[in-house]
This record gives structure tokens, sequence and C-alpha cells, in this order.
């Protein structure tokens, strides 16, 4: 999954790709480097960021995805508000892809199961704002396990497809530093829940500590080969996917993975594809 910032403020591209000319360049790019979705998200995640108005959401994001699904690519949303992912949907998106694991908008598992496409449940805990204040476990792989599944019984409760979710332990959000390598190192229980699960670390902060030598404070972009390092471990770990701001290279680790026979058969298959 190949991601596309429609934003001025991400933490790694944050102002490249914010007009739709070049998002839509950006994201053709990574389709014909071998992503199997395109991501186009019009709001920022990262820790601190304050929330976008739905009328400037809608205007950066919905011009993209019909750009690019006109194209044959195969669009995800990134989104927390359904009236987004509705009207992204209706642009020809074909999966939800949603950081809040639908608890910031009621409305959006309504959506979700009216469209009938796949729907990403990303586990965090609170507004972008201030989400480290609610890092705090008991154990990390069991805290954020019976949490997800929590959304998924409320998704299955309101009419969604369980073949519809895809599960994600949300790398980076309200989790610290040990709290990520943990989940790595036990990445293999969450994925034996039978749930495609979909791992999103692309040049996420903690990975600046596997850096070699004095990079550790250096840009994002300087933490993509560490990126391709996570990418190997979620493909052995079985993962559905993931999601990556360099494609090329992810691609290019999982075919290693793949050949060698390392990776984990997945319960149930690999999950929905484009």
């Amino acid at each position: 999954m190949g991601i596309v910032n429609v934003t001025p403020d991400s933490f790694s591209d944050g102002g490249l790709y914010e007009h739709t000319a070049a998002a839509v360049a950006h994201g053709t790019f990574m389709w014909e480097a071998g992503a199997d979705y395109v991501d186009v998200g019009g709001e920022s995640t990262r820790p601190g960021a304050e929330r976008v108005e739905v009328g400037d959401e809608l205007r950066r994001v919905v011009p993209v995805v019909e750009r690019l699904a006109a194209a044959g690519i195969a669009v995800s949303i990134d989104t927390t508000r359904a009236a987004v992912a509705e009207a992204a949907v209706g642009a020809g998106a074909v999966l939800v892809n949603d950081v809040s694991g639908g608890l910031h908008d009621p409305a959006m598992a309504g959506v979700v199961a009216a469209a009938g496409v796949p729907w990403v449940l990303n586990h965090s805990r609170g507004a972008s704002r201030d989400m480290y204040s609610a890092a705090v476990y008991d154990d990390v792989v069991r805290d954020v396990t019976t949490e997800l599944l929590m959304r998924v019984d409320d998704a299955v409760e309101a009419g969604v497809a369980p073949e519809r979710l895809i599960l994600d332990p949300g790398f980076g959000f309200a989790k610290r530093a040990e709290h990520n390598w943990t989940l790595f190192a036990r990445l293999g229980e969450l994925v034996a829940l039978g749930f495609p699960v979909l791992v999103g670390s692309s040049r996420k902060r903690f990975l600046a500590e596997a850096l070699a030598g004095t990079r550790a404070g250096g840009p994002a972009r300087e933490r993509d080969a560490v990126t391709v390092a996570t990418t190997v471990l979620a493909a052995q770990a079985g993962a559905w996917g993931v999601r990556v701001h360099d494609v090329a290279a992810s691609a290019d680790a999982v075919g290693v993975v793949d050949r060698v026979g390392l990776s984990s058969p997945v319960p149930g298959g690999r999950g929905p594809r484009p």
C-alpha cells in the first residue's frame, strides 16, 4: 500500500503532494512500482496534528481519487470521517483505511457496510494531538488485541461483513518506542487472530533507534532502509500488507521473502485484493 499524503503538514512528505497533479503523478508512480493499493489521505495524523475542516479534506482527496481510479488504480481512502469515505468510494476508492478504528465517526460503519468495501481498523487511543498521554499498557500486545477485537465486534454489529475487516496494530499511534518494538516481536500473535493484518511503520520516529551511525536525528526519509527491514519482519509473520512511502523497495523485499519461503501462512488466505 503506497502512501499519498495530500497534505501540507504530514511528518515525512507534507507539502510535496498537496496539489492534485503532483499527488496523482506520485500515486501513479507507486502503482507502477508495485503497489497493490494507493492510499490517499487529506489530513495528517502525525502526533500533535490538529484536525482540518471536512470541506478541506474533501477538496484535497476527491479529485485525486477520481483521477487515480479512472486510470485503473486501486485506491484506498485514509480518513476517519464517514462523509469523506462515502465521497471517496463514490469517486472510485475500493477500501477505507480508518486510523481511529471506527471510533471517531459513528457513521463510518454504516457507510462501509453499505459500500461493501474492505475496512482497515487501526488501533489508537485519543486524538493525534494528545495520543502519547494514553500510551499506558499492562501488556501492549494483549491490550491492543483486546481493543481491536472490540472494534471488530462493533463493526460486525453495525452490519460490516467480518471478511471485509483488516486489522492494523497502529504502530506509533498512542505507543512509545518500546511498545512498537514489542508489537513487531510478537506480530504473529495478531496474525493468529485470523484477520488480515496491515503494518504501517514506514519512516516512523521509533525506527530512528535502529539507524546506524549518527543518523538517528536525521530527516524521516533516511528511515527507508529500516522500513524495509520491518517489511521483511511483517512478511515473515504473515501480515496481509504494509503501508509504505517507498513502494519499490518493500515490494522487492516481499518478493525475496516469498522466494525463500519464509512468509508464514495467513489463516483464511491473504484477505481482500484490489
